[in-house]
């Protein structure tokens, strides 16, 4: 009896010092707050970076600039406004920071001054400012911005045109010919060009004038264009074929920053490239590239273009795997860049003359990073599963981590925030499969518990060990979340990547198959109650498996392809399925073979659709055809149509409402714990 007591005692006392941690919740998603990657100042002794808040009720969102000596103490926030302040980037001189703030209602360029802290506006553009830069002597910032063409530098001559057509929404656009509108967007005649401000003399240059985007779209952004180390030239990325909506062979041009003559530096190769960045010396021009032309997925190279002898040559071809971010060490010497492999990005540096490569990070996955300028340290912002992004510090003398932030400790320390676990699995043609396993909040392995498979979109891309809502919000409404990496997945070495290509139901949905097998077979896994959902691609494979199994009990579909033919004539770059599947609809069978619409007489499955109205990549009419189709058959189906949204919902004020239906869906099919908020009532919420 007193050993009872004894245990029971410290049970309490147990709980007292280390008090149970609640369930993650849809609110607790918002309460986490979003770190940018950090940018190291010109001497090196400070550190700037970006925080972004969350205001639920409100759905809205606050990005600040904050900033922090390079040893991480003195964390201060410099900009103090209700809007949005980012893209941070130091002066020559380290006495002050240019930012992109919408405090007077369009993106325009700030500039914040230690000495005397205030904060004045730079540009005045009606058409606002986007990913600025500043020359290394100081005098110049390069930034890109949308503009009628015939206008060239007279900012007046927009004004009036925009002038001219804001009576009102434009009822109607005329087009003469395609990709006249892009991701969320109609062009409206205008193109996006690269203008250079003068800081001395107060005028402005576009440098890329004419019927050409410059810098060329590139999906998650990226280095569109950068200065030369001597501030008299400029470097950019610009597509100039004549059907751009068909054609990945974006180039590199150089241009004075004066205006004129642009000179194309890679017009040898039909394939993409981009990314240019100088080295220190000048010597040099290191940019990503691609091979194969029209192939948006092909493998993404460093290449090095020698400014002497006008020539170009690809460093990284010993590694199979994308190059994402890359910047150069101070001496010119070498290039550090993250790569995708195995569900991480870790940090690699390469010798440019030797070209071996080593990794210096460690398995992490890392989404930005900068270099101190004596080539000593390494600042980065990763993230994991079980951890949302923070800043660290990698000393390259001794290998070591440390954090720097610790901006969301206080949620960790009273939220259950559940880790990732990994399993290989054998796939289609005996190929290994990695998948990742995050178990339900109080998980108990003597229980049993509903299953969500969550395929990813790209097709090519990668989950990684990294922080997601999905990843914290179905666990702790008791379901056991997996996502695997399928045929077609980054990081698993380019053949696997490829092998999608042609093949959408194929290698993928065997290995699909194969992983639900596996995981069905866990202890701790109701193989009775198992659900699937998916974005994109991953949509796509939901209607696929709706056409071609009936071991789920339930499955969600989000800006899903449903009809092939269709969606080649709807999208808008029209390269992504010219590859994808093998040519146009009148000269490839690939549009019958894998179109979830022709096997209708397959269809039973209760399905959730999502959707957004203002999705060009996949059109929003996919998704309708789809609900169409099931509800004519009598299938339990339901359909929410995000009015304002795209590819992708507005993360605070579309995507509870995503979150909150599919635990609505999910706790109807599986048995999970029902959603927090009522689904009708959030819409007219979001109606409001």
């Amino acid at each position: 009896m007193k050993s009872y007591i004894s245990f029971a005692l410290a049970l309490i006392f147990c709980s007292t010092i280390y008090p149970q941690k609640k369930a993650f919740t849809i609110d607790d998603l918002y309460k986490i707050k979003n770190v940018g990657a950090p940018v190291v100042s010109n001497k090196g002794e400070m550190i700037a970076f970006t925080v972004t808040d969350y205001n639920l009720s409100k759905g809205s969102s606050n990005s600040e600039i904050y900033v922090m000596k390079s040893d991480g103490t003195d964390i201060r926030n410099i900009s103090l406004s209700e809007q949005q302040d980012y893209d941070p980037i130091w002066s020559s001189d380290d006495n002050g920071v240019y930012f992109i703030s919408t405090r007077n209602g369009v993106p325009e360029l700030f500039y914040y001054s230690f000495e005397d802290d205030k904060t004045s506006q730079i540009t005045f553009i009606q058409s606002g400012v986007d990913a600025p830069i500043i020359s290394p002597n100081g005098e110049f910032v390069a930034f890109s911005t949308d503009v009628y063409p015939s206008c060239g530098d007279n900012e007046n001559c927009n004004k009036e045109i925009d002038s001219a057509t804001s009576n009102g929404p434009i009822q109607a656009y005329l087009a003469d010919h395609l990709l006249f509108r892009h991701w969320t967007d109609y062009s409206s005649g205008k193109y996006t060009h690269i203008f250079i401000y003068d800081l001395i003399k107060h005028k402005y240059v576009d440098v890329t004038p004419g019927k050409f985007v410059s810098p060329t779209f590139m999906l998650g952004g990226g280095v569109g264009y950068n200065f030369s180390p001597d501030s008299k030239e400029l470097c950019f990325v610009s597509n100039h074929d004549p059907h751009p909506e068909a054609s990945t062979n974006a180039d590199l041009w150089i241009v004075p920053v004066t205006g004129g003559s642009a000179i194309d530096i890679t017009k040898n190769n039909k394939a993409w490239d981009g990314w240019p960045i100088y080295s220190p010396d000048g010597k040099y021009i290191a940019y990503r590239t691609q091979e194969i032309p029209n192939y948006e997925s092909d493998r993404f190279r460093i290449a090095l273009y020698d400014r002497m002898s006008k020539t170009s040559k690809v460093i990284t071809e010993k590694f199979d795997n994308w190059v994402d971010d890359f910047k150069w060490a101070p001496d010119s010497k070498s290039i550090y860049f993250t790569g995708e492999y195995e569900g991480y990005s870790p940090i690699y540096n390469i010798d440019i003359n030797s070209e071996k490569i080593n990794e210096v990070s460690g398995e992490k996955s890392i989404f930005g990073f900068d270099i101190s300028p004596n080539g000593k340290y390494i600042y980065y912002l990763a993230r994991s599963v079980d951890k949302p992004g923070e800043i660290y510090l990698l000393n390259l003398t001794n290998d070591l981590n440390i954090e720097m932030t610790n901006f969301n400790k206080q949620i960790l320390d009273e939220v259950d925030v559940r880790p990732a676990e990994k399993l290989w699995i054998k796939g289609s043609g005996g190929d290994k499969i990695e998948v990742f396993i995050v178990k339900p909040h109080d998980f108990d392995p003597n229980k049993k518990y509903p299953l969500i498979l969550n395929v990813h979109g790209g097709p090519q891309m990668q989950w990684m060990d990294s922080f997601r809502g999905d990843w914290q919000v179905y666990p702790g409404a008791g379901y056991v979340v997996a996502f695997p990496n399928p045929h077609g997945s980054t990081g698993y070495g380019q053949k696997f990547t490829a092998e999608i290509s042609g093949d959408w139901g194929g290698k993928v949905f065997e290995d699909l198959m194969d992983v639900t097998d596996s995981l069905q077979n866990l202890p701790y896994v109701d193989k009775n109650r198992v659900g699937a959902m998916g974005w994109s691609y991953g949509g796509y494979m939901m209607n696929w498996f709706q056409a071609k199994t009936k071991r789920f009990k339930c499955l969600a579909s989000m800006m899903g392809l449903y009809d092939l033919k269709s969606f080649w004539g709807s999208t808008e770059e029209l390269w992504f399925p010219n590859w994808e599947l093998k040519g146009q609809p009148w000269n490839s069978n690939d549009y019958e073979k894998w179109s979830p619409s022709n096997y209708v007489k397959n269809f039973s499955t209760p399905a959730l659709i999502i959707t957004g109205e203002k999705d060009y990549r996949v059109p929003y009419t996919q998704s309708i055809e789809y609900f169409t189709t099931l509800q004519t058959l009598g299938i339990d189906s339901r359909l929410i149509i995000f009015k304002n949204d795209g590819h992708w919902p507005n993360y605070i004020k579309s995507m509870p409402l995503y979150y909150d239906a599919h635990l609505d869906w999910f706790h109807k099919y599986l048995g999970g714990k029902a959603a927090p908020y009522d689904v009708k009532k959030m819409i007219e919420n979001l109606e409001r």
